[in-house]
């Protein structure tokens, strides 16, 4: 862009003396170098912190599907990359041990209630002991506990998706084995029910802007589109700024000036649910400095829009 201005104050310049409206001498010669000067230090250097911008992409938030119970999938509900609800079912676990398991303390519970109903009868005709009744009470509580526990898991051999969304990658197929070991997911999850815009700032542009500021992004995924949003939150942390307990002493290292990231929400929902996660594109931020600004901003980020067409990187 300022390669641009300047080259139609040359332009003009030469226009000027063309038709003798200026004199040809040494102050109108030297001052496309005064022009150069005024545009980087009066407009493009404030620029930055008036309407800074960045990269951004869109991303969402991936769940690794862990079974709660190891066996046997018999049947994988899920196809890859279709849109699913919330409790829709992903895949399901040989239920047959488990079941197995539930009848079996069924059977035993029944027996533990009928005896504890028997030593009750007892006691109260002076016939046996109240020990008794403890402790055949206590037996039953402990299986209505390990019954319940049985139930859990056999519920839990029908996994079902945790949120709104699709699953990726799908390798898992009938007839393999799974584990509920947190370190062997069986798929990725594809949260849909959020979506995550982050913009990356460099530092020294990022001191004025705050949330609710107006922002516009451009999208490779969008050529020749502008897209309207706000500013949601200024991320308060990034990597280089995060300490991790160890037994080590403070180990001295050169640090870089990593950008920090802003979260924008688009005004138009249904485009940011449209969006697939991982398009990238440039957002523009417009705080409330440096106003004269905004209007090169926005003309900058319109000509990134329409060469997107043909700039594939």
């Amino acid at each position: 862009m300022i390669v641009f201005l300047f080259n139609v104050y040359l332009l003009i310049l030469f226009l000027l003396v063309w038709f003798k409206v200026v004199p040809s001498n040494l102050f109108w010669k030297l001052s496309p170098i005064l022009v150069l000067f005024l545009l980087l230090v009066g407009l493009f250097i404030p620029m930055g912190w008036g309407a800074p911008w960045g990269q951004v992409v869109v991303g969402r938030q991936s769940v690794q599907i862990v079974p709660d119970v190891a066996g046997e999938v018999i049947e994988v509900a899920a196809a890859p990359n279709t849109p699913l609800r919330a409790d829709d079912v992903l895949f399901r676990i040989d239920p047959v041990p488990f079941q197995a398991q539930v009848d079996a303390l069924e059977a035993q519970l029944a027996f533990s209630e009928l005896r504890h109903k028997q030593m009750t009868q007892l006691q109260r005709t002076d016939a046996g002991r109240a020990f008794d009744v403890q402790q055949r009470d206590a037996e039953v509580k402990q299986l209505e506990a390990q019954l319940a526990g049985a139930r859990w898991n056999l519920e839990k051999t029908i996994v079902r998706a945790p949120a709104n969304g699709y699953v990726t990658n799908l390798a898992l197929r009938k007839g393999a084995r799974v584990s509920s070991l947190p370190l062997a997911p069986v798929m990725a999850f594809i949260d849909t029910s959020e979506t995550v815009l982050a913009a990356t700032i460099p530092q020294i542009y990022a001191r004025y802007i705050e949330p609710g500021q107006t922002a516009e992004l451009t999208f490779k995924y969008l050529p020749g589109q502008v897209v309207t949003g706000r500013v949601e939150t200024v991320l308060q942390a990034i990597a280089s700024g995060q300490f991790q307990p160890s037994g080590f002493a403070v180990t001295p290292k050169d640090i870089p000036a990593a950008p920090f990231v802003v979260r924008i929400k688009l005004d138009d929902q249904e485009l940011a649910k449209r969006l697939p996660a991982g398009s990238t594109g440039q957002a523009a931020i417009y705080t409330d400095r440096v106003k004269a600004a905004h209007m090169i901003r926005r003309v900058m980020l319109r000509m990134t829009a329409i060469v997107n067409y043909i700039n594939p990187f």
